[in-house]
């Protein structure tokens, strides 16, 4: 385990508690049903992150036990689906992000190896970028992938090691075709984490997990893929002082926010609005939407896996 990821387990507790739903304005109510509760499904892990629904059940990972795991409706604990996840030797940081191409194939930021993968349908893997400019990257965290197939991704530091030295000397944001040209989009934010894309796709966002100022960045994307006009979306900053900051995110079909943040999950209206919190009882790292119709959150907050049932689908 890394320094990093034992100074931010020392920061979110170890015991967390019962977890709720906070609404801030009325519009919440046509998002979330008033009287909705959120399921714990699974615990005991290191620390759960970048879930993502495949077939009939939720994957996720649990980066410090180098493992992904897979939960499934009516079982009673989570299973293992890979292990390592990080590399493929193992005994290192496992995977983080994971998300779904066009296929049907997972994609993951894989820690250990500080890389982009993909599992193919036959269950090899496939290594999609490792290194940029010959340097290697420093850890890739999360993922977004455009229905072109471009995959857009953040690289913070916090699956180096405590004794790797980055080769980088920049967090970037990159975007990776399916030809296989990689291209730096954004070089000057200090610890870039979750990652999405709006509903057109004109719009990027990008989570920032620097602590004195956590917030959400929005870019534009041109008709080439690239960005300008970077701007603040969303600051937690002000928040009241609750466990965890910006982390993953996801949009659902009415261009909301669904961002881990302070307390747990954020939902944050296209305009910017914050509407609500699901409180996890502990850090959240990320969500992911699932279940038969899509209108599932399932939502990974540091031991825990828990769910709440929307109104509103993702993407």
């Amino acid at each position: 385990m890394n320094s990093l990821l034992i100074c931010l387990l020392a920061i979110v507790g170890a015991t967390p508690s019962a977890p709720s739903i906070e609404r801030l304005d009325p519009s919440l109510d046509r998002l979330i049903a008033p009287g909705t509760k959120v399921e714990i499904l699974a615990n005991g892990f290191l620390w759960s992150e970048g879930p993502v629904w495949k077939d009939d059940r939720i994957l996720f990972s649990d980066v410090p036990a180098d493992t992904i795991f897979s939960w499934a409706e009516g079982s009673e604990h989570a299973e293992i689906f890979l292990k390592p996840s990080g590399s493929d030797a193992g005994g290192g940081q496992g995977s983080n992000g994971l998300a779904l191409d066009k296929e049907g194939r997972l994609i993951l930021c894989r820690h250990g190896d500080r890389s982009l993968a993909r599992i193919e349908n036959d269950g090899s893997l496939t290594k999609l970028a490792d290194r940029f400019e010959g340097k290697r990257f420093n850890s890739p965290n999360d993922l977004a992938i455009a229905n072109s197939g471009d995959i857009y991704f953040t690289d913070p530091p916090y699956g180096l090691g405590k004794r790797i030295e980055p080769e980088l000397p920049f967090h970037g944001v990159f975007r990776l075709k399916p030809g296989g040209r990689l291209d730096l989009l954004i070089r000057d934010l200090k610890f870039p984490n979750g990652i999405a894309l709006s509903p057109d796709e004109k719009t990027l966002y990008v989570a920032v997990s620097d602590r004195p100022d956590t917030r959400i960045m929005a870019y534009d994307i041109q008709p080439d893929g690239k960005i300008s006009a970077g701007r603040v979306f969303f600051s937690a900053a002000s928040l009241p002082k609750r466990p965890g900051v910006c982390d993953g995110l996801k949009v659902d079909l009415s261009g909301n926010l669904w961002a881990t943040g302070p307390g747990g999950v954020l939902i944050i209206s296209p305009r910017g609005k914050h509407l609500g919190t699901i409180l996890t009882g502990s850090a959240a790292a990320n969500c992911g939407w699932g279940g038969p119709e899509n209108d599932t959150l399932y939502i990974t907050a540091h031991k825990r896996l828990l769910r709440v049932k929307t109104l509103s689908k993702g993407l």
